[in-house]
């Protein structure tokens, strides 16, 4: 049979959304956890690949804004609920859903699209490249000691329901958001997101519990945790603090709710899965060892319109450079850009200047939030030099002085 591809209608959103959790191991979601992503889903932006009356490949776009080096908050489509059946692999399915949805994002007028890919080798050839990491850590929290900065002692911290000050939390990270690349700004019903929390998931798990920072009866930082009881030999306390996020606005409130994290009882580690690969917890700490550190992938970013996604960001050094781009997937990205720039601003226009470096869109991804530089693109042969010194002067000003970072998945 002829497969057809088609926007998602909201009434077949179930049979959709099953096609996904087969395709990411046939585990049905929680109901809450499910609930959660109805309500975000963008039916205008999802599409369904039928075969008869059978969905067997599903994506959709959330509608976002991301922050970008200099603090813009960059239109963005967020590429999510990517899957093709096993039943219909190798027939294009994927490519004609890729086409589609990179089409409608530029008809749209975003410049860029993010994603989280489950399996790091699909979307390259895409045009989407690896651009922030996430750190991993497990902090023996038993052996290592915090050092704080002044001013700690000074923060009132207070456990409080979740629920109950989402609204303050949610407008203390919009505050937090234009200062990292990477990070999202969030549309209505986003913030819930982070409180899903349903009682089926937690494998020994606390419910999930809130801890605020204040001084002078503001707040200045909270953060989200879990905590898992265990015993070692059946009587020395051995639990875990499972850390899910943490937001401060200035150096001894961060400094507050992480010793609050060291110091909780019957606990010996703290477990972090998703924090900036510059988190300043890593500077604190007696033993970095003891806490076992290690990066992992995170946000993939695809350039949709090169110019005017590299005008949208500034640049930590001034830049003028003509980039030779190489994009088959999205050809009218293809050929030479120049790009000037500074702290600033930026401006990025078609040329026919003879290039400075040559490289693909999705190098260019890589590089975009200023996690990865162009000279160690450079140094894998994915970016050519073609005039001396041009190399040096694009890998700066591409830089970011805080490692982008992407807070929560989409």
């Amino acid at each position: 049979m002829t497969t057809e591809l088609r926007v998602l209608r909201p009434e077949d959103w179930d049979r959709w959304f099953s096609t996904l959790e087969l395709a990411f191991g046939g585990v049905r979601e929680a109901e809450e956890e499910r609930e959660f992503d109805r309500s975000v889903t963008e039916c205008e932006r999802s599409l369904g690949v039928w075969d008869g009356t059978d969905v067997v490949g599903t994506s959709g776009a959330f509608s976002f804004r991301v922050a970008v080096p200099g603090g813009a908050l960059v239109p963005a489509a967020g590429v999510t609920m990517v899957s093709v059946a096993p039943t219909h692999r190798r027939r294009g399915v994927l490519t004609a859903m890729m086409r589609r949805q990179l089409d409608d994002v530029r008809e749209l007028g975003e410049p860029l699209a993010l994603l989280t890919a489950s399996e790091p080798s699909i979307y390259g050839r895409f045009g989407y490249g690896a651009a922030t990491q996430q750190l991993y850590a497990d902090i023996d929290s038993a052996r290592v000691r915090l050092a704080v900065p002044p001013g700690t002692d000074d923060v009132r911290l207070r456990l409080v329901p979740p629920g109950d000050v989402l609204d303050e939390c949610e407008a203390l990270y919009a505050r937090q958001v234009p200062a990292r690349p990477g990070m999202l700004a969030r549309t209505p019903g986003w913030e819930r997101q982070g409180l899903v929390d349903p009682e089926s998931e937690r494998s020994g798990k606390s419910p999930l519990q809130c801890l605020l920072a204040e001084r002078e009866g503001e707040l200045v930082g909270y953060a989200r945790f879990r905590t898992k009881p265990d015993w070692h030999s059946l009587a020395v306390p051995d639990g875990s603090a499972i850390l899910h996020d943490l937001e401060a606005v200035d150096p001894a409130a961060y400094a507050a709710l992480w010793r609050y994290l060291f110091d909780l009882d019957l606990t010996s580690k703290i477990v972090l899965r998703n924090r900036p690969v510059d988190d300043a917890w890593q500077h604190m700490v007696s033993d970095i060892r003891r806490c076992a550190p290690q990066a992992r992938d995170s946000l993939y970013v695809r350039l949709v319109e090169v110019g005017a996604a590299l005008s949208a960001r500034t640049y930590q050094a001034p830049v003028d450079v003509v980039l030779d781009v190489e994009d088959a997937f999205c050809p009218w990205n293809a050929g030479r850009w120049r790009l000037t720039g500074d702290t600033k601003g930026a401006s990025c226009e078609r040329t026919t200047d003879p290039a400075d470096l040559a490289l693909s869109v999705r190098e260019l991804g890589q590089a975009y939030l200023g996690g990865f530089s162009l000279a160690s693109l450079a140094a894998a042969g994915r970016v050519r030099e073609l005039r001396g010194g041009a190399l040096a002067e694009a890998s700066v000003a591409f830089g970011s002085a805080v490692a982008p970072f992407l807070p929560h998945g989409f």
